[in-house]
C-alpha cells in the first residue's frame, strides 16, 4: 500500500486552516525575522532560572574556546585535569595545550584509519558495503570518546600551551580535515587495489609506511610539530618564578600531572536504555578508536539514576566530571546557556510538541538524538530532600558564546533525556559496576549511534 497524492485542493485546506489562526500568522511574523530558538523561549520558565548551585568545584581561569573545530572532548578533559593540576602547583590561570593532544590524534587516527581499512578488506568486506561505505564517509574528524583520549595521553603525554601554543588550522580545522579525508581515501583504495592484486601484508605495510609519511608532511605543516623536548617557565600565585624540564611531553604528564589526575583510574559509564541493550552489560563499536594497539573503547551501560549519583558523588569530593550529550537539543544558547526540557515552548509556537513524543530509546532508534558533545561538570544544585535537580556545565565555547560567563546550567531532567555518558574515578564506582570492565564486551556496528563522536 502507499498513500495517495497530496493534492492541490488538500494544500489549499491546510493554508486556509493556518491563516484562520491569528496566533500562526504572529508567530509566522516572529519565526521569519528571528531565530526559532529565540522565538521559543518560554519567558515564564527562564525567569526561574538561577545559577547558583549547592556544591560547587573551585574552577578556574581562563574559559577555554575550542573556535571552528569538533575539539570539545579535548577541551573537556584538559579542563577537567587542570583543576586538581593548578591547586598542586599553585598556578593562577593555565591552559594544556589542546592543539598538541590534537597534533597527535591526527596522526594516530590517520593510521588507526588506514589499519581499520586493511582490516576491512582481510574480512572480505565490499568496497560499496555498509561498513567500508561508512568508514569513508568520514575518515578523520576532530570528535571523539574517552578511551580515545586515555590512548592519546598514555601514548603522548601532555604539555602546558605556551609551549605548543594554536594554529590557525587548530582554530578551523575544516580545511585540513578535507584534505586529509581525500588523501585518506586515495589510500583505502591503493590499499584495497594492493590485496586484490595479491600483495603480501608485508608489502601493504610499506604502502602504508609511505602514505603516513605524507600524512606527517600535511599535519605537521598545518598544526606545527611538537617539540621531543621542553621547559616551561611560569609565576606562581605568589610570583614566585618557577621552571620545569627540559622534559618529554610524557615524563610532564607522568611527574607532574598523573599523581593528581590519572586517566587510567576513570572509567566511562553510558546510559543506552535501548531494549536490545541491557543495562549492567559492557559494549563496544566495531572499528572505533584512534590508536592501533591502543585500549579498545568500553562503555559500561547503566541506568541514568547510577550515572547522575556517581557525578554527585565525585563533585562533592571536589572532582569536575567529563561528561556527553546530545547539546543542541531543547538549548537556549544565548538566553542563559540553559539545557531545560521546558525552556523552549514549542507547543505554543507551532502547536505541537518536537522531540519528546519519543522517549529517550526511540530517539536513538529512529536518528534523533545521540551523543554530540562533551563537557564537564563542576557543580550541582538539590531541592529541600537532596534531590539533584540542575547541574553547572563549564563549556569550551568562551565566554560571550553563549551562558554565564562560559557556563551552562543543565536540570536534571535534561540529562536524564539528553545525557548519555560519564567518566568518573572508578574509587566512587561500587564493586558491581566495576565488574563489567572485565567481562567480553557486547561489539556494536560501527554505525550504531553510540559510536558517535563528541564535537
Amino acid at each position: 500500500m502507499s498513500l495517495k497524492p497530496l493534492t492541490l485542493s488538500a494544500l489549499t485546506a491546510l493554508r486556509n486552516e493556518f491563516y484562520k489562526c491569528p496566533k500562526n500568522r504572529l508567530a509566522q511574523n516572529v519565526c521569519t525575522q528571528k531565530d526559532i530558538l529565540e522565538a521559543a523561549v518560554s519567558r515564564p520558565r527562564f525567569e526561574t532560572i538561577q545559577h547558583v548551585y549547592t556544591y560547587k568545584v573551585d574552577e578556574v581561569k581562563p574559559i577555554c574556546d575550542q573556535k571552528s573545530t569538533g575539539r570539545c572532548w579535548n577541551f573537556a578533559v584538559h579542563n577537567a585535569m587542570r583543576l586538581p593540576f593548578m591547586k598542586q602547583w599553585n598556578i593562577e590561570e593555565f591552559e594544556f595545550s589542546q592543539a598538541y593532544f590534537f597534533y597527535w590524534d591526527k596522526i594516530e587516527r590517520s593510521y588507526y584509519f588506514l589499519n581499520n581499512i586493511v582490516e576491512s578488506a582481510k574480512r572480505g568486506e565490499e568496497v560499496n558495503g555498509r561498513l567500508v561505505t561508512f568508514l569513508l564517509g568520514d575518515p578523520i574528524g576532530d570528535g571523539g570518546q574517552w578511551d580515545m583520549i586515555v590512548n592519546i595521553i598514555n601514548k603522548h603525554g601532555v604539555m602546558p600551551k605556551k609551549c605548543f601554543p594554536e594554529s590557525y588550522s587548530c582554530e578551523s580545522s575544516s580545511r585540513m580535515n578535507a584534505i586529509l579525508k581525500s588523501k585518506l581515501r586515495e589510500y583505502a583504495k591503493q590499499i584495497r587495489d594492493a590485496y586484490s592484486s595479491g600483495a603480501s601484508d608485508s608489502d601493504v605495510q610499506s604502502k602504508v609506511d609511505q602514505q603516513m609519511d605524507e600524512i606527517y608532511n600535511i599535519v605537521g605543516i598545518c598544526l606545527g610539530i611538537p617539540a621531543e623536548k621542553f621547559t616551561w617557565e611560569y609565576y606562581d600565585k605568589n610570583k614566585k618564578y618557577n621552571s620545569v624540564g627540559p622534559v618529554t611531553a610524557l615524563e610532564f604528564y607522568e611527574k607532574y600531572v598523573k599523581p593528581y589526575f590519572n586517566v587510567d583510574d576513570k572509567v566511562c559509564l553510558v546510559t543506552d536504555p535501548r531494549p536490545s541493550n541491557e543495562f549492567g552489560k559492557g559494549y563496544t563499536v566495531d572499528c572505533l578508536g584512534n590508536v592501533v594497539g591502543g585500549r579498545p573503547v568500553f562503555y559500561n551501560n547503566q541506568p541514568v539514576d547510577i550515572l547522575m549519583d556517581l557525578v554527585a558523588k565525585s563533585l562533592k569530593a571536589g572532582e569536575a566530571v567529563w561528561f556527553g550529550c546530545d547539546v543542541g537539543a531543547r538549548f537556549a544558547r544565548y538566553q542563559g546557556g540553559v539545557e531545560d526540557l521546558d525552556i523552549l515552548d514549542y507547543k505554543t509556537l507551532f502547536n505541537v510538541d518536537v522531540a519528546l513524543g519519543m522517549s529517550k530509546a526511540d530517539r536513538l532508534i529512529y536518528g534523533d538524538s545521540l551523543m554530540t558533545h562533551a563537557m564537564v561538570f563542576t557543580g550541582f544544585g538539590t531541592d529541600e530532600k537532596g534531590n539533584i535537580t540542575k547541574f553547572r556545565v563549564e563549556n569550551s565555547w568562551g565566554e560571550s558564546r553563549g551562558g554565564e560567563k562560559g557556563y551552562l546550567l543543565m536540570t536534571a531532567e535534561w540529562f536524564r533525556q539528553y545525557g548519555y555518558e560519564v567518566v568518573v574515578d572508578k574509587k566512587y564506582v561500587s564493586d558491581d559496576i566495576m565488574k563489567v570492565f572485565n567481562t567480553k564486551p557486547i561489539v556494536l556496528p560501527a554505525w550504531d549511534p553510540m559510536g558517535s563522536l563528541a564535537l
